[in-house]
């Protein structure tokens, strides 16, 4: 009966020692896990390959606000560089919304690449609701979108810039106003070249 009874117990103590193993391993796994997600909460830019080849985002000082300004919203950096406070910004200054799944976004790409490319004036790329950053770099990369980029996973931007979707170009003057707003797919060079002399001055 002594024997019967110890037993048990016996066993007892092996599966509970067993399931304090497999236990304390799967916290360990998942506590790493969780490390490195938490490199990357919102702007994936540490593990995203060839991040390191778009611009790195501007470090802006704190402005006060402007009627009529970009909305007052802190948008995480694709590639390097710190986060962006849209309202601290000022033009003249190009900003295109974008995603990586918007074929529209590819069809206007060679425009904005020919006009970062001419250093007539400074952009800035907003990933908009864009769920796969890593194909967002491609797209980037891929397009020669080299200038800055910051994510907008979340839609901060949609009310202030009434954002029905990718496309759409906004055109910031140099007291930080939103001059213009082209809303759809840009359709030649001559068309984005007039609205930079246009609006963004």
């Amino acid at each position: 009966m002594k024997f019967r009874s110890g037993t048990p117990s016996r066993r007892a103590l092996l599966i509970a020692g067993a399931v304090a193993l497999v236990l304390s391993a799967t916290l360990a796994a998942c506590g790493s896990e969780r490390a490195d997600d938490g490199g990357q909460p919102s702007t994936g830019r540490s593990a995203v390959a060839g991040a390191d080849k778009l611009s790195a985002c501007p470090s802006t000082p704190s402005k006060p606000p402007v009627t009529g300004a970009l909305p007052d919203v802190t948008l995480p950096c694709l590639g390097s560089g710190p986060d962006v406070r849209l309202a601290d910004l000022r033009g003249p200054l190009v900003i295109n919304v974008w995603a990586q799944w918007c074929g529209p976004c590819r069809d206007e790409a060679p425009y904005l690449a020919a006009l970062a490319k001419s250093g007539k004036v400074p952009m800035l790329g907003i990933d908009y609701d864009d769920p796969r950053p890593e194909l967002a770099v491609k797209f980037a990369t891929d397009e020669g979108l080299t200038y800055p980029h910051v994510i907008d996973r979340d839609k901060a931007i949609q009310r202030a810039l009434k954002v029905g979707g990718p496309p759409l170009t906004a055109f910031v003057g140099k007291d930080g106003a939103v001059a213009f707003v082209h809303r759809g797919v840009l359709t030649s060079q001559q068309q984005l070249d007039q609205l930079v002399k246009d609006h963004a001055r």
